[in-house]
């Protein structure tokens, strides 16, 4: 063969390789390392995002009395949406926060997908806070970096 059908030849095998690889099915994206905040344990996809992915989300509104008795109005995510993105197991009964200080906080798992109006909640000097609006004040955990579901 000529240099010019072995170049055509050429061409026309990257040509289809790159084809290719652009119909390729993408692989799942992998959480940012490390991750602002995580879902893990047992779920059908460990998630983790970054802070500006959380705060990209739709938000709501959280109204929780502080221990000082006063009502604040929070901003965050849904933690029931979080935790859909997950995908909880069937056999999951329990939910434990870990905080960035190494504090952490249970509460079941049903309770929590009862609760409308618990968000993780975007505090001011970054990172995140749980508010679960009636609920223990100990289950308002600060720094919050870890949703373990169990």
């Amino acid at each position: 063969m000529s240099k010019k059908v072995w170049s055509q030849f050429f061409a026309l095998v990257l040509m289809a390789s790159l084809l290719v690889a652009c119909g390729s099915t993408p692989e799942p994206a992998v959480p940012p390392e490390p991750a602002a905040l995580k879902i893990t344990g047992s779920v059908s996809q460990e998630m983790g995002w970054a802070e500006e992915e959380v705060r990209a989300m739709e938000t709501m509104d959280a109204e929780s009395t502080n221990k000082q008795g006063e009502t604040e109005t929070y901003t965050g995510v849904s933690l029931n949406t979080l935790l859909d993105m997950a995908g909880p197991a069937a056999d999951a009964t329990t939910v434990t926060f870990v905080a960035d200080d190494g504090n952490t906080a249970e509460m079941t798992l049903d309770e929590l997908q009862a609760c409308v109006n618990c968000i993780v909640s975007f505090r001011n000097q970054g990172g995140f806070s749980i508010v679960a609006p009636g609920f223990s004040s100990n289950v308002q955990v600060k720094g919050v970096i870890e949703i373990q579901v169990k």
